[in-house]
């Protein structure tokens, strides 16, 4: 399994590159998911950027998963994805100001935002009150076992 980890220059000093790798790994293991996986750390402006690109959002928000293995329409999963399952990209900032918002530690929101868009890409989603509610529970069992 390979995690790789990008922290913007001025988050570096504050975001532990092998504690999120870790977080990674441990999510797709008790997810029997095992593959690779990019994950970025990143500001407002970065996110914003992306969520406007592909989402047609022109807002910050605080995490997006972009799935390498995702059908879409006609077209189907490239075979060179191989065990690669996509990109998940946090904003700090937002990770900052939300757990300020609930009282925990900006690690424990990492944490959180994480596991949050790793779970997207292998498939979860809370676009109805059933998913959510499933995916809100895998949220919770992996932040406990961590």
């Amino acid at each position: 399994m390979e995690i790789d980890v990008q922290i913007a220059p001025e988050f570096a000093s504050a975001v532990s590159e092998a504690h999120l790798q870790q977080i990674a790994r441990t999510t797709l293991l008790e997810e029997s998911q095992p593959g690779d996986v990019t994950l970025v750390i990143t500001d407002d402006s970065g996110i914003q950027t992306l969520n406007r690109e592909y989402r047609d959002l022109d807002a910050p928000t605080d995490v997006l998963a972009f799935s390498a293995r995702e059908e879409a329409g006609a077209f189907v999963v490239a075979p060179e994805a191989g065990s690669y399952w996509g990109d998940v990209i946090v904003s700090y900032p937002r990770a900052v100001a939300q757990a300020a918002e609930r009282g925990h530690p900006v690690e424990h929101e990492l944490d959180l935002l994480v596991i949050h868009g790793l779970l997207h890409l292998l498939g979860y989603d809370h676009a109805t009150p059933e998913d959510k509610s499933l995916m809100w529970a895998r949220q919770d069992a992996l932040l406990a076992k961590l």
